[in-house]
């Protein structure tokens, strides 16, 4: 007879679900998107949608090839369910990082219990997880795939069931479909290293399994063969321009020293940094101690196979030419997982948090909801403003600090870590969007000139900039669904128009249109842009 579930069952899942959900979904439209990558991808899936074409991104009508279809897929479906919205462009990743974090779930339940709910609550908590799941773009997708093809392989590695083989095969071609080859290069460096490392080399062949590899085709394939027929120059711009030629050059002007992802990995595991290292600092001292017999046991496959898992992302992209932040986040959940493991060793040891860690942990948490507190200022400001404000925020992250800490050293210190921390995290979250969420979109997104231009001008009038950001330009073409092209670029409208142009720039966007009409609309101060209305032509 099938048991039913705990009260405390029952009150882990209602916890989960709530952090959870609070986490990736509470503000997704707080704020416009921003960024050159948020608008451009969401108005592709718009164009697709507005075609009922499922082959070919496009944008502005031509094709726009340098990123796989699976985003774009997700985002036409939620523009068709919830309206054409940036909070609907950011569900995607929203509901992708949900996912992964329920795949984490049943896996630890079934393979590592008694560890679920601190597995999952840790990986939805890590900064990186909370503040890509709010961005319109392929790097959620990549993550959640890539992560549950893992979990579903390394299933199959523990039971032998070919169910999770298969799944893994699925996982990774949905991978594929997120951001191209990187998903299966990077899983067949993670498996080849860990059943070299394990001296396991009959699981490799067991790996390559023919049915899961004629699945990961069926699944993948369609769509790459589809558009390379529509489009003869996709290979070519996609294989050998944004992915070959991103990792060996800076073809993007997006270089960065080779220990660019260090701290920008320790800052997507926040507020699990410390943890982490405290766990990879183990794991080094136990290698060092045991040597190879630190590999050997059935007990040690899991944290080994974690750790590879978090290593070789951070190492392969460090060694590319061209580096952004998104790139390592598949790392993240296995950081948070390491994490996990190492939290329940000292469970399982009653091993009560030292002054060291609990007043470490307090810190980070402190610093956490201190960022929170300040963000809006320091969006607005550029910089810090010591003041009166920033003196109440310091004190108040002080006394979460201290309690913190002082919750970690009572007797279920340990067993109270990671809801402590997450609540941590939940607050943090909500002062960002309450108050850093509407200075980011003032300055920092092409929403309110989008607005602004729709409060004077009803109907679809032609736009053309002067002086502005490509980030600008893109965000706009997103928000007014037509073209915004620059005077720069010798394109000047003929009828009547719209100009969002630099500040104090009217008499140059005079110069531009002789014999015509300018006239001073408003003023975006905290973009420093002007809008212009330009008339028509004199006959």
């Amino acid at each position: 007879m099938k048991q039913k579930p705990s009260l405390q069952t029952r009150t882990d899942g209602l916890l989960l679900v709530v952090f959870c959900g609070f986490l990736f979904f509470y503000g997704l439209g707080a704020f416009g998107l921003l960024g050159a990558d948020e608008p451009r991808y969401a108005q592709v899936a718009r164009e697709m949608l507005d075609r009922s074409d499922w082959v070919t991104p496009t944008l502005q009508g031509e094709p726009w090839l340098e990123k796989p279809v699976l985003y774009y897929w997700q985002a036409m479906l939620s523009f068709r369910l919830a309206g054409v919205s940036d909070q609907a462009a950011r569900l995607p990743a929203a509901f992708d990082a949900a996912m992964l974090v329920v795949v984490v779930y049943f896996f630890l339940r079934r393979f590592r219990p008694g560890s679920e709910f601190d597995g999952t609550l840790i990986t939805a908590s890590c900064a990186g997880m909370v503040g890509f799941a709010h961005a319109a773009a392929t790097d959620m997708p990549l993550a959640a795939c890539f992560g549950t093809g893992l979990l579903a392989w390394y299933a199959w590695y523990v039971s032998g069931r070919r169910i999770y083989l298969a799944a893994f095969y699925v996982a990774l071609a949905l991978a594929t479909l997120a951001k191209g080859p990187v998903a299966p290069v990077l899983s067949a460096v993670i498996i080849l290293l860990f059943l070299a490392i394990k001296r396991q080399w009959p699981s490799v062949l067991g790996s390559l399994w023919i049915p899961g590899i004629a699945l990961y085709c069926a699944v993948m394939l369609p769509w790459y063969i589809a558009v390379q027929l529509r489009n003869p120059g996709f290979f070519r711009f996609f294989v050998l321009e944004h992915n070959l030629a991103r990792f060996s050059q800076d073809v993007y002007h997006h270089h960065q020293p080779f220990w660019f992802y260090l701290p920008v990995f320790l800052l997507a595991m926040m507020p699990w940094s410390v943890v982490l290292v405290l766990a990879l600092s183990e794991r080094a001292r136990l290698i060092w101690s045991e040597g190879k017999e630190a590999f050997s046991s059935a007990e040690d496959s899991w944290p080994l196979f974690v750790l590879l898992w978090m290593l070789v992302p951070v190492l392969f992209f460090s060694a590319s030419q061209s580096k952004l932040p998104g790139y390592i986040l598949p790392a993240v959940p296995a950081g948070a997982l390491l994490v996990t493991e190492y939290l329940a060793a000292r469970r399982s040891q009653a091993e009560r948090c030292s002054i060291p860690f609990a007043a470490g942990h307090g810190v980070v948490c402190g610093l956490l909801v201190f960022a929170a507190l300040s963000a809006g200022s320091i969006a607005m400001h550029r910089h810090f403003q010591w003041g009166t404000a920033w003196f109440a925020a310091l004190a108040l992250a002080a006394v979460f600090a201290a309690g913190i800490a002082w919750a970690l050293r009572s007797r279920a210190g340990i067993y109270l870590l990671s809801r402590i921390t997450t609540l941590a995290v939940v607050v943090s979250v909500f002062l960002i969007i309450r108050l850093a969420a509407p200075v980011i979109d003032a300055g920092q997104s092409a929403r309110p000139i989008a607005e602004s231009i729709q409060t004077f001008s009803r109907e679809p009038a032609s736009v053309a900039l002067y002086h502005l950001s490509r980030i600008q330009e893109y965000g706009l073409e997103f928000y007014l669904n037509r073209p915004a092209k620059p005077y720069e670029g010798g394109t000047v409208p003929v009828g009547p128009h719209v100009v969002v142009a630099a500040q104090g720039t009217q008499r140059q966007v005079a110069q531009l249109v002789p014999g015509r009409r300018v006239s001073y609309l408003t003023s975006i101060p905290a973009q420093k842009v002007d809008l212009y209305w330009v008339g028509k032509e004199k006959p």
